[in-house]
């Protein structure tokens, strides 16, 4: 199991350098340069985050991305929100595979906890305290 895929762990990777960096605008050949990151995956990465609102994109000759007002307070568990959807730690009890006794899942119990546990933890840690 993975609680943070490559797409995630790319993404988190790519705020934490643009928070560095203030709000300069970073191209993104000189962002996948210095984190080797492919290029074109790391494009459709910042695209993605440009969408969410937590980055700016900036068109034309010295162009890039630059972060958000936003950016700084961005949590992890919105990046993992962003990349992998709804934060479940098994199919089991998240609804995909139909548990048949679901309503008294002892174990459901226990996923549930854990799973609060992570999500919060993950909502406790904000971009600017990984820089």
């Amino acid at each position: 199991m993975k609680l943070i895929t490559r797409d995630t762990d790319y993404a988190i990777r790519a705020l934490c350098c643009m928070a560095a960096k203030g709000g300069e605008v970073i191209s993104v050949k000189d962002m996948a340069s210095s984190l080797s990151i492919p290029r074109p995956f790391l494009r459709k990465i910042l695209q993605k985050l440009h969408k969410e609102g937590i980055l700016t994109a900036m068109k034309g000759k010295g162009g890039g991305f630059k972060g958000s007002s936003s950016l700084p307070e961005t949590t992890l568990f919105n990046v993992v929100m962003i990349f992998q959807g709804d934060f479940s730690l098994s199919d089991h009890t998240s609804g995909k595979i139909a548990c048949p006794g679901m309503n008294s899942c002892k174990l459901k119990i226990h996923i549930d906890g854990l799973e609060q546990t992570v999500a919060n933890r993950l909502k406790n840690i904000r971009i600017k305290e990984l820089v």
